[in-house]
C-alpha cells in the first residue's frame, strides 16, 4: 500500500521519465551517446562563459556569506544545536561528495595533465607544476561552494523557513507558494532522474575499478559480466545500509571509510618522499591561491584549444549535476549549524583535505614518471584510467595492502553514494521527509543499482553521463535565482534581528509592590516541571488570553495553542510575517553550586520568537510582567514589519 507521505505526483512521472530514458538508453545507445554529445559540445561551445561565471559568482558569493553579518544566522531555530558531532558530519558530507571521485582521479588526473598540459611542454617541469595547478583547480573550492550553496539554500528554507526539504523549496523566493503545485513538482522530478542517472553512471563507472583491483588481487577477469556482479554486491550493501537509516547505516559507513581514507593516505604518504609532499603541498597551496582568479575566468579565448571543454566545463558541469543530490544530502545532516560554521565546515575543510590527498597521490604517481622513468604508469593512465591507481601501489612498499585497502574503501564510497543517493531521492518523492518506509528506500537503492547493471550491459552508461551533465544548464539558472532569493531572506532575517535588538523603554516584569526578596527568590530557585507547567497555566496563559481580547477587540486574529511543552500565541498580519510568542518548559542541568542533591535537574520557563528559543526564563513573573514582555516584543515586531515596508 502506497504511504500517504509519498508524493505520487513526483514518484510516478519520475519512475516513468527514468524507464523511457533507460529503454532509449539501451535499444539505441549509439544514437543516444551521438545526440547528447551533439548537445553537451553546443552547450561548451556556446555557454562556457556562461558555466565559468555562473560557478564564479557562486565562490565569491559563498565566501561573502560566510565572512558577513548573516555567518551568525542558525540552520534551525535559535535554540537548535548540530544533529551530528563535527567529525560525524564531515565524514558523511565527504563521502557522498567526493569520496570516490578522489580514488579514480587521485592518481590519473594529475598524469593526464603532466602527459597533456593546456600550456606548458610536455615532459617538462613547468607540465609538472600545470598538472598540479589544474587539478587542485578542478578539485578546490569550486566544486565545494556548488555544493555548499545547494545545500545551504535548501537548509534555510527548510529550517528557518518551514519548508519541505526538497529541491522545490528553492523556487520559493521566486514563486512562493505555488512550489506546491505542478512547478514544484517538475523541479522536484528533474532533481530525482538527475540523481538517480547521476548515482547510476558513477556506480557503473567505479564498478570497472574495483573490476581492475580485483584483477591486480585476486587475478579476477576484467569483464561486463563481473562488473555487473560487482554493482549486484555493492547494490545489495547500500539496500541494508539505506533500510537501517540515516544514523547507523550511512553515518558508520561514512565514519568507517574517512578512517580508512587517512590511513591510507598516511601509508603512501610515509612509504613515499614524505619531505619533498610536505614541501610540494605548501608549494601547491600557494600557487592555487595566488592563480586562482586568472584560472577562475580563464576561458582561453585567445588560445584556441578543445583543453577547457574536455575539462573545466566538463567538471563544472558535472559539479553542478550532482549538486541537487549532494546538497539536499548535506542540508539534510546539517540542521542547528550556523551559516558561518555551515561554510567553514563544507567548503574549506573538505578542501583541504582533498588538496592534501591529491599531492600525495599525484605528486607522487608524476614523481615516478618524472624523477624514475617509470614509462608504464604512464601508459596505463593513457590506456585505462581505472588501473591508475593499483599500478601506481605497485611502486611502493606492502602493494598488495595497499591495494586491498584500496579495493574495500573504494566498494564502501560506493555503498555510501548509493544508500545516500536512494535516501535523497526518496525524500524527493516524499515532501522532504526521511522517515519514509522501508520499502520506498529500498525502491530506490536497488532502482540504481538495476539502472547501472542495465546500461552497462547495453553499453549506455556514456550516453547517460553526458545527458546527466548537459542538465546542469537548466539548473544553473534555477540556482542563481535561488541565491537572489536566499539574499532577500537573509536580508530580511537581519531586519528581525536588528528589531528584537531595540532599546526601548525598560519595562520590568513585576509590580511596584513585588518585594526585592521575592525578585531574588525567583532569580536563584532551580524549580521542579510540574512547578514550571503550573506556572504557564496560572500566569502565562491568562495573559496570554488577556492579549487575544485586546486584539480581537480591534479585529486583529490571534490564535493560542497548547503545545506539548508550552504555549503560543500567534498574530496574524495579513500577509506580512506573523507574530509569534511561545513559553516552553526547558530542563536544565543544576549548577554545581546547589545543594540540592536529589535532583539533577531543573526547568525554565523560556520564550520563543518565530526565530526560535530567545534564552531567556520568564518564571516567577507575574501576569502583568508576562503581559509586558509579550507587548514589548511585539513592539518589536512591529518595527521589523516597519523596516520591511
Amino acid at each position: 500500500m502506497i504511504n500517504n507521505q509519498l508524493n505520487q505526483y513526483v514518484f510516478v512521472p519520475a519512475t516513468l521519465a527514468i524507464s523511457f530514458l533507460l529503454i532509449v538508453s539501451s535499444v539505441f545507445p549509439n544514437h543516444a551517446t551521438d545526440v547528447f554529445n551533439y548537445i553537451q559540445s553546443a552547450l561548451v561551445t556556446n555557454t562556457g562563459w556562461f558555466y565559468v561565471l555562473t560557478v564564479a559568482i557562486i565562490l565569491i558569493f559563498v565566501l561573502y556569506l560566510g565572512a558577513s553579518k548573516y555567518g551568525t544566522i542558525r540552520l534551525g531555530p535559535d535554540h537548535s544545536t548540530p544533529d551530528y558531532s563535527f567529525s560525524a558530519w564531515l565524514s558523511m558530507l565527504f563521502a557522498a561528495g567526493m569520496g570516490i571521485g578522489l580514488m579514480f582521479f587521485g592518481v590519473a588526473e594529475p598524469v593526464m595533465h603532466y602527459l597533456a598540459p593546456p600550456k606548458a611542454d610536455v615532459g617538462t617541469l613547468a607540465a609538472v607544476k600545470e598538472a598540479m595547478s589544474m587539478t587542485f583547480f578542478h578539485w578546490g573550492v569550486h566544486a565545494w561552494a556548488i555544493y555548499t550553496v545547494v545545500a545551504l539554500i535548501l537548509a534555510y528554507f527548510c529550517y528557518r523557513q518551514n519548508l519541505p526539504l526538497t529541491l522545490r523549496s528553492a523556487l520559493y523566493p521566486l514563486i512562493g507558494d505555488k512550489i506546491y503545485g505542478w512547478r514544484g513538482h517538475l523541479v522536484d522530478i528533474f532533481a530525482v532522474v538527475s540523481t538517480v542517472f547521476g548515482t547510476a553512471t558513477s556506480l557503473g563507472i567505479g564498478a570497472s575499478q574495483v573490476n581492475s583491483g580485483l584483477n591486480y588481487l585476486f587475478e579476477l577477469d576484467i569483464t561486463t559480466i563481473n562488473q555487473v556482479l560487482i554493482m549486484v554486491v555493492i547494490t545489495i550493501l547500500a539496500s541494508i545500509s539505506v533500510a537501517t537509516g540515516l544514523d547507523k547505516g550511512i553515518k558508520r559507513l561514512s565514519e568507517a571509510n574517512m578512517i580508512l581514507a587517512i590511513l591510507l593516505m598516511l601509508l603512501v604518504f610515509i612509504a613515499g618522499s614524505s619531505v619533498f609532499l610536505l614541501q610540494a603541498y605548501v608549494q601547491n597551496i600557494g600557487a592555487y591561491v595566488s592563480d586562482i582568479v586568472r584560472n577562475t575566468f580563464n576561458l582561453f579565448a585567445y588560445e584556441k584549444t578543445d583543453w577547457i571543454g574536455g575539462w573545466t566545463i566538463f567538471y563544472w558541469g558535472w559539479w553542478l549535476a550532482w549538486a541537487p543530490f549532494v546538497g539536499l544530502f548535506i542540508a539534510r545532516i546539517s540542521r542547528g549549524r550556523t551559516i558561518k560554521e555551515f561554510i567553514f565546515g563544507a567548503m574549506l575543510v573538505p578542501t583541504a583535505f582533498t588538496l592534501l590527498w591529491m599531492t600525495i597521490f599525484g605528486n607522487s604517481a608524476i614523481s615516478l614518471i618524472f624523477d624514475s622513468g617509470i614509462n608504464q604508469l604512464a601508459d596505463m593512465v593513457n590506456s585505462n584510467t581505472s588501473v591508475a591507481l593499483f599500478v601506481f601501489l605497485e611502486n611502493l612498499p606492502y602493494s598488495n595492502i595497499l591495494s586491498f585497502l584500496s579495493v574495500l574503501m573504494i566498494v564502501i564510497f560506493f555503498v555510501t553514494s548509493c544508500d545516500s543517493g536512494a535516501m535523497v531521492v526518496d525524500m524527493l518523492c516524499s515532501n522532504g521527509k526521511s522517515n519514509t518506509p522501508v520499502w520506498q528506500r529500498l525502491f530506490w537503492a536497488i532502482g540504481m543499482g538495476t539502472v547501472a547493471a542495465i546500461l552497462s550491459l547495453v553499453g549506455g552508461l556514456s550516453a547517460l553521463q553526458t545527458m546527466t551533465i548537459a542538465a546542469a544548464f537548466p539548473f544553473a539558472i534555477i540556482l542563481i535565482i535561488a541565491m537572489i532569493g536566499l539574499m532577500n531572506a537573509l536580508r530580511i532575517e537581519s531586519a528581525k534581528r536588528e528589531s528584537l535588538q531595540m532599546n526601548l523603554t525598560p519595562l520590568y516584569p513585576h509590580s511596584d509592590e513585588q518585594d526585592w526578596k521575592e525578585r531574588l527568590d525567583n532569580i536563584i530557585d532551580y524549580p521542579s516541571k510540574s512547578n514550571v507547567t503550573k506556572y504557564i497555566n496560572t500566569k502565562v496563559q491568562p495573559a496570554m488570553i488577556m492579549l487575544k481580547q485586546y486584539f480581537s477587540e480591534h479585529n486583529m486574529e490571534a490564535v493560542i495553542e497548547n503545545l506539548k511543552d508550552g504555549i503560543q500565541i500567534t498574530v496574524q498580519h495579513g500577509d506580512e510575517h506573523e507574530f509569534v510568542y511561545g513559553v516552553y518548559c526547558r530542563k536544565h542541568a543544576q549548577p554545581d553550586y546547589t545543594d540540592d542533591v536529589e535532583n539533577d535537574n531543573y526547568y525554565r520557563a523560556e520564550v520563543h520568537l518565530a526565530e526560535g528559543g530567545q534564552d531567556y526564563d520568564i518564571m516567577g513573573w507575574s501576569k502583568h510582567g508576562v503581559l509586558n514582555d509579550m507587548v514589548d516584543q511585539y513592539h518589536k515586531h512591529q518595527h521589523f514589519l516597519h523596516v520591511l515596508r
